[in-house]
């Protein structure tokens, strides 16, 4: 009898040490993306005037990656590895054109419903999932219903965002990012029709020529006809394009930028809220910093940045608000927080007023869109204070695609065996289980392009990496592709290296000083290292759908969806609506 109620204390503490167990390898996990941050606008990556004490005191307590990396330097195909654990290339959400993202909510194109997010690992753990504002991988395949790319098809439990992505055309009076189309496909066929027109008219005046009046109507009615679609497109691609939806339903048509980071803030506590009793997994997606520029009234003109400072500021607040909320429900211990940006800071960003609406990407060169330092070297903070040591800076090469492993192992997700995963679990670095980065190589996308490869040679601090082209920067001599507001990837808007431009990150981060025989005596054995490496990569990619093509691109009406009820307008404000009940 005596030693029956001896076991009974230790069985006790047997099942508590197994539930505290269980609790730290299951944490509930945030996961905040900005939108287009620089590596430089942080306080605590060395920002001296943007206020960011909330980013800053996440930092404090656990763990800054200086080399993190964007699995690409734009958003939709960021986004897309970020989700997945893999090169975008790998599920056709890399593109082989000019336009790397989708500009259209009623694209076909989207991830392929074949493709593993780690939402859906966590959902099958028993996971309550949420993603609170920007998806921007698509939405719908053949009909508007069928919502193949949406969130929620994805892993997603809940979503209230945007499906698309914040745009100037979404804010009145804040520009247009097809200026470029409108001056191609509308401008300077009206000047040319204009000229034609002046011209047979000059010539029937003079006698010399007569052009009969069918041409004179044929060209009056193209002119018509152009200018008809444009009106159209400027007066529709709003409503269209720029809605907020709660899962499936449009709850604001156009969507409107008043306190919107505080709807989203609200959205995002209320989640950890109702779920403070089962593991939770929250992607917090915010639409700062991208253009259009916004901040409420209470950030309006406070910061030393401009508009853009006052993104950053309100942005930062909000992530303030979360880790509040997680200390007053006392989640904090048990909750893995991670933050960081899509991709580098878009530098290309200035208003047609000559202000800057770009952030800083530090002491790296160039930025969104291209594979400078500038454009994928991206803030990385993590912390969990139960498991990660606070205060911990880690200069390793990391990349966002590692967050997928990193989660899924967490949760007591299997990995998925019947594809390559390309990001590697963080846990080893971030306990200090470890020293060195699992990422021998990392390789560098420009859209579908390999553009180039990073090299961490084992028992080596040297860091190589190796351009086979670079962006043309336009004017001559400056940061960036400001003639196109971003760079492209492929013909004359990039220079071709061969031998390939090299460069050893860790002595030269600003990539200023390409190495050659003459000051790398191993010059060509790296290289020749790094090419296979790339052969080796290249020859794991099959060929699959590729989501920017053309027809998927391409706006397409039956897949267009409007608030019900709201008719041709496609405008309805259910936010307000409910605002007002609720009062």
């Amino acid at each position: 009898m005596p030693l029956r109620k001896m076991k009974i204390p230790f069985l006790l503490l047997f099942f508590l040490w197994e539930a505290e167990s269980h609790t730290a390898s299951r944490p509930n996990i945030i996961l905040v993306m900005a939108d287009d941050l620089g590596i430089g606008d942080p306080g605590c990556y060395g920002n001296k005037t943007l206020r960011t004490p909330n980013i800053d005191r996440l930092a404090s307590g656990g763990v800054k990656l200086t080399q993190h990396l964007a699995a690409s330097p734009l958003c939709t195909p960021s986004r897309a590895a970020f989700m997945t654990g893999r090169y975008p290339v790998r599920s056709g959400m890399a593109s082989w054109s000019r336009t790397g993202v989708f500009l259209f909510t009623a694209s076909s194109g989207g991830l392929p419903t074949n493709e593993i997010t780690f939402a859906k690992l966590l959902k099958d753990q028993g996971y309550s999932t949420a993603l609170i504002g920007k998806w921007h991988l698509g939405m719908s395949c053949h009909s508007k219903t069928d919502f193949c790319h949406h969130p929620l098809h994805h892993g997603f439990d809940y979503f209230y965002g945007i499906s698309l992505t914040n745009l100037r055309d979404c804010k009145p009076g804040e520009g247009s990012v097809f200026t470029t189309a409108f001056k191609r496909l509308v401008f300077i066929p009206l000047q040319i029709i204009g000229v034609t027109l002046l011209t047979f008219a000059a010539l029937n005046c003079l006698g010399l020529l007569r052009v009969p009046l069918g041409i004179f109507f044929s060209l009056l009615f193209l002119a018509a006809l152009i200018l008809t679609l444009f009106l159209g497109f400027l007066h529709y691609f709003r409503p269209l394009n720029c809605f907020m939806m709660r899962n499936y339903e449009i709850i604001q048509q156009p969507m409107s930028y008043d306190n919107l980071t505080q709807r989203l803030t609200v959205e995002a506590a209320q989640f950890i809220q109702r779920n403070t009793e089962t593991p939770f997994l929250l992607v917090l997606s915010y639409l700062h910093v991208h253009t259009a520029l916004f901040s409420s009234k209470d950030f309006a003109g406070k910061s030393k940045h401009g508009v853009y400072g006052d993104a950053v500021e309100e942005m930062d607040w909000s992530v303030g608000q979360i880790l509040n909320l997680l200390d007053e429900l006392r989640l904090a211990n048990d909750t893995l927080i991670y933050f960081t940006s899509d991709q580098g800071a878009h530098v290309e960003e200035v208003s047609s007023k000559g202000e800057i609406h770009g952030g800083s990407n530090g002491i790296y060169k160039g930025g969104k869109a291209n594979n400078w330092e500038g454009g994928i070297r991206v803030p990385g903070i993590l912390r969990w204070p139960r498991v990660i040591q606070a205060g911990q800076k880690i200069d390793e090469p990391t990349s966002n695609m590692d967050i997928f492993p990193t989660v899924a192992k967490l949760a007591g997700a299997p990995l998925p065996e019947d594809r390559i995963i390309d990001g590697r679990d963080l846990m080893p670095l971030l306990e200090g289980k470890s020293q060195r980065s699992d990422h021998e190589f990392l390789f560098h996308y420009c859209n579908a392009y390999l553009n180039a490869v990073r090299w961490h040679p084992q028992n080596s601090t040297s860091i190589w990496k190796a351009f086979f082209f670079t962006p043309n920067f336009n004017p001559v001599g400056s940061n960036g592709c400001f003639a196109t507001h971003v760079c492209f990837c492929f013909g004359s808007y990039v220079t071709h290296h061969d031998p390939p431009l090299l460069f050893d990150i860790s002595k030269d981060p600003r990539e200023r000083n390409p190495l050659t025989p003459a000051t790398e005596p191993r010059f060509y054995e790296i290289l020749k290292v790094i090419q296979e490496a790339a052969d080796r990569h290249t020859q794991t990619l099959p060929e699959v759908p590729n989501q920017f093509s053309w027809d998927n691109f391409l706006w397409k009406p039956w897949l267009q969806l409007c608030c019900p009820s709201s008719g041709l307008s496609c405008q309805c404000d259910r936010e307000k609506q409910d605002k007002r009940l609720s009062h």
